[in-house]
């Protein structure tokens, strides 16, 4: 069992709280509504790297929906260094990329992400991917 720093709806009044980064507005755009049907919040929307791994810094998400490919920090390294981070190790992520072979999914959860996912994606797929990354069943 991995270590949870950060407990999964641990925002204000059990939501659970997104940080969505792309450089693509569409892709963000699109990701930002599969979120919300998924009843979870976007806390941030960033266009490139840099900021979203501030963001995620400063306001410790539950989830992070990074793009692999993004100026200012590529989502893996994004993704390594909130793993290297005890503050925000605990942050769920999944990676998104129009590349899907074997050795780029493997590169991903490598660098510590949760979940991969290749574009072209579906809401629907998106919004399933998101659940199952931030809903935990209890333990009988």
């Amino acid at each position: 069992m991995d270590a949870v720093l950060h407990a999964p709806g641990s925002g204000p009044a059990g939501i659970v709280r997104v940080l969505v980064a792309d450089d693509e507005a569409d892709i963000r755009d699109l990701v930002c509504l599969a979120v919300r049907k998924a009843g979870c919040q976007v806390v941030t929307s960033a266009s490139d790297g840099s900021a979203a791994l501030a963001a995620a810094r400063a306001q410790l998400p539950d989830l992070a929906v990074l793009d692999v490919s993004m100026p200012g920090a590529t989502g893996l390294e994004i993704c390594s260094a909130l793993r290297d981070d005890p503050a925000t190790a605990g942050i769920r992520i999944l990676l998104l990329s129009a590349g899907a072979s074997p050795d780029e999914v493997a590169r991903g959860l490598s660098a510590g992400a949760d979940a991969y996912l290749a574009k072209p994606f579906t809401v629907a797929g998106l919004v399933h991917q998101v659940r199952a990354l931030t809903v935990r069943e209890p333990v009988t």
